[in-house]
């Protein structure tokens, strides 16, 4: 009388309830990444108006950075399949565009604000920003990659023409 487990000796992934797992699987560390990402991003903002006393236009868009990062952090974490290709790109344009800000800020002023190379915080913001903008990169494009490998292979049952 012998005992067999069905599914759990046979080559047969789909028998032993692994189909498709790897594939649906999202590379999680590019999603930690990134929230950490944006959650540094958004704290050196917070810190800037909280301990450094950051106040009138500057301090709101500040707060209203941080609160982003902190909303698309969540978002990144949180969400699954197109709604988290949607994240990492709102994600990656968030980043950026803040970058972007900086740079400006730093080199010809933004809305009449003219920020200096040895302010506080400004070289940790520039590398935090930098880094984030490629680790959201890497990101989009994974997500973009993973979504058209899902999508194409929806229709690979067994009645489909591939």
């Amino acid at each position: 009388m012998a005992t067999t487990v069905e599914g759990m000796g046979s080559g047969d992934p789909a028998a032993a309830g692994l189909a498709g797992h790897d594939r649906q699987r999202p590379p999680i560390v590019w999603q930690v990444l990134s929230a950490l990402a944006l959650l540094a991003m958004g704290g050196i903002h917070l810190y800037y108006v909280a301990v450094l006393g950051a106040g009138g236009l500057i301090g709101v868009l500040f707060v209203l950075n941080a609160i982003g990062g902190l909303v698309l952090a969540i978002a990144m974490l949180a969400t699954r399949r197109r709604l988290l290709r949607l994240a990492s790109v709102l994600s990656l344009l968030f980043m950026a565009g803040t970058l972007l800000a900086l740079v400006l800020a730093l080199t010809v002023g933004l809305l009449g604000i003219r920020e200096q190379w040895g302010g506080e915080l400004v070289a940790p913001t520039l590398v935090v920003e930098s880094i984030g903008t490629i680790v959201l990169v890497v990101t989009a494009l994974v997500f973009r990659r993973r979504g058209a490998s899902t999508a194409g292979s929806t229709n690979s049952g067994p009645g489909s023409l591939r």
